[in-house]
């Protein structure tokens, strides 16, 4: 998908049961991705970013194709998710939980062999109990907060956790394996901000050093980072939204600027037409009237679904072979649009990768936000098709007829 070389043929889909809709998710193009991020990252880990579904695109399934790619580390933000991805993946690769909310499930965490983030003087209290219950040294990342201000310890206070993280770990219930934070204006390539974050960040490492601890695994830089800020690699790099072929600003550079492809192509089946005289208006509130006598087709995608109502009157759509935007309201289960030669029963794309396709980051632009919006708000009713694309035949293979967004 997105370039010659892992083009789709999606002439025919399968339905799963009968919902109208689906995104299609390469692994090709997710592949192709991993593989320009690890090049980015030279001799630093490569921590790949799943939470939130996989940015929408499923979890479980993209973890095992970056753990077949032999990638060993994943980051998920919430506990409770990190914990369901361990279930289903097993016990081999290290998964990072981004947030740690008082009162969470430390102990079973633990016992998940879950890392884990210490954010504050609480949460370390809270893990090291936990690992005093269960007997095992809870593995912790000591987050910084270098300018979010947003999560993390901040940095005066960075001396005294950093004490007690050797405490705790000279006592067992504790291994300190990884420091980390979070760049605020890294899609900024030109913000000073960064640089001044990184002043931050060697300043805490020196703090933590002077506590005796050296965490291996040191992370500042997501996609963001890794692109255009090499001074934030470090040991360990953190991509997310790039490993899904979008990027973190359109603006100072488009995904096919960045050589990146994107991994879902979203698909729905027109379920009527209607032809109209002039002037018709056309959904909620007749925010739409035709100009001219139209042809107008019904596409079952709605807000409901993630799309956003913001792109009303505005996003396009690829349908009987020409883009066309959608005609009036999105509504909670579809939207019209108008086109030639359209018949019940054609697929629409929404946005793919191909060359005459809209993108994510176009739908973005469009509707007023940002790329990563577009594609981790598709809902539960859109099936995931995964797609294997074989170089060979030229062929795409459906890999899981049953994988569904969580």
């Amino acid at each position: 998908m997105g370039s010659g070389k892992h083009a789709r043929n999606v002439e025919v889909f399968h339905t799963h049961g009968q919902y109208p809709s689906r995104a299609l998710i390469s692994r090709a193009a997710f592949e192709h991705n991993l593989s320009r991020a690890r090049d980015l990252a030279g001799l630093a880990e490569v921590m790949a970013v799943i939470k939130a579904d996989a940015y929408g695109h499923g979890s479980v399934q993209i973890a095992q194709w970056a753990m077949d790619a032999g990638v060993r580390w994943f980051g998920i933000a919430q506990l409770a998710e990190a914990m369901d991805v361990r279930r289903e993946i097993g016990d081999e690769p290290h998964i990072l939980a981004l947030i740690a909310e008082p009162g969470a499930s430390f102990s079973q965490a633990i016992e998940l062999g879950i890392d884990l983030t210490v954010s504050s003087q609480t949460a370390l209290d809270e893990i090291a109990r936990a690992g005093a219950e269960n007997g095992l040294a809870a593995r912790v990342h000591l987050e910084v907060d270098t300018g979010m201000a947003r999560g993390g310890v901040q940095l005066d206070q960075v001396p005294s956790i950093a004490q007690s993280l050797a405490d705790y770990q000279d006592g067992g219930l504790v291994e300190v394996v990884g420091l980390w934070s979070h760049l605020a204006c890294a899609d900024d390539p030109d913000s000073p901000v960064t640089e001044h974050q990184v002043e931050l960040f060697e300043q805490a490492r020196a703090f933590v050093a002077e506590a005796g601890l050296n965490p291996p695994f040191v992370h500042l830089a997501a996609s963001a980072g890794l692109l255009w800020h090499p001074q934030t690699h470090y040991t360990m790099v953190r991509p997310g939204i790039m490993l899904y072929g979008l990027s973190p600003n359109p603006s100072v550079a488009t995904a096919s600027d960045l050589g990146l492809e994107p991994v879902m192509q979203l698909d729905a089946t027109v379920v009527s037409v209607r032809d109209v005289p002039q002037g018709t208006g056309v959904s909620y509130g007749h925010t739409a009237h035709t100009t001219t006598a139209a042809h107008l087709a019904t596409v079952p995608l709605g807000y409901a679904d993630g799309i956003p109502r913001s792109a009303s009157n505005n996003a396009q759509v690829l349908a009987a072979g020409g883009k066309t935007p959608i005609m009036g309201r999105v509504c909670m289960d579809q939207f019209v649009i108008e086109a030639p030669d359209i018949h019940p029963g054609d697929v629409v794309t929404l946005f793919g990768g191909e060359p005459n396709m809209p993108t994510a980051d176009e739908w973005a632009q469009q509707s007023g936000t940002i790329g990563y919006e577009i594609v981790t708000r598709i809902g539960v009713r859109v099936p995931r098709e995964y797609i294997d694309h074989d170089a060979d035949t030229g062929l795409d293979e459906a890999m899981s007829d049953a994988a569904w967004a969580a």
